[in-house]
This record gives structure tokens, C-alpha cells and sequence, in this order.
């Protein structure tokens, strides 16, 4: 299992449209067979930062989500939206063990 975090800062007037293609892409993403979550987050204290975490199945999986027509479409939705660019961080799951809940 691999658990990618986005950290993303949108312009603060993008907001909104941001949600939008973000929610569509995390609905389309969480049918591919090699993501296990896909969850958008919202920072309380400063909302344009957002936070997505990506669950996936496999290494190769990152990869083939890339190729959807949906991350396409979102990754040229809200390239413009972004204040700075997004960076990401991965980890490895500890706890539980996988097979656990």
C-alpha cells in the first residue's frame, strides 16, 4: 500500500471551482481498481490549502491513475488555480497491517 499526500495552495478567489473539479476527480478516482481512498481535505484555518490522500493498492497504481481521462482533465482544470505549485509526500503504511481495517 502507498498513501500519497498533496499538499496544494489554490488563489484564494479559485476556492470554490477548485472543490468542484477536485470532488469530481475523487469520485471518478475512487472506481479504479488500485485506489483504496482518495480524500479531499480542506485546511479550517486557511481555506484555500488543501490536502488530498491518496490510497493505492499497489506501486504501479499511481501511474495508471495518471493516465485516467479524469486526472487529465482535472490536472488541466486547476493548473491555473494553484497559487504555488502542489508538492506531495509518500509513506508507507505501518499500522494497522494491511489486511487489517
Amino acid at each position: 500500500m502507498l498513501i500519497v499526500h498533496v499538499h496544494i495552495q489554490v488563489k484564494p478567489d479559485q476556492v470554490e471551482a477548485f472543490k468542484a473539479a477536485c470532488i469530481e476527480n475523487s469520485r471518478n478516482s475512487l472506481l479504479e481498481p488500485g485506489i483504496a481512498r482518495f480524500d479531499v481535505l480542506q485546511q479550517q484555518d486557511d481555506p484555500a490549502r488543501f490536502l488530498l490522500v491518496e490510497v493505492y493498492r499497489t506501486a504501479e497504481a499511481p501511474a495508471a491513475h495518471k493516465q485516467t481521462a479524469h486526472y487529465k482533465r482535472w490536472a488541466e482544470t486547476v493548473a491555473d488555480m494553484m497559487a504555488v505549485p502542489r508538492s506531495s509526500v509518500k509513506f508507507d503504511r505501518v499500522y494497522p497491517e494491511a489486511g487489517q481495517p
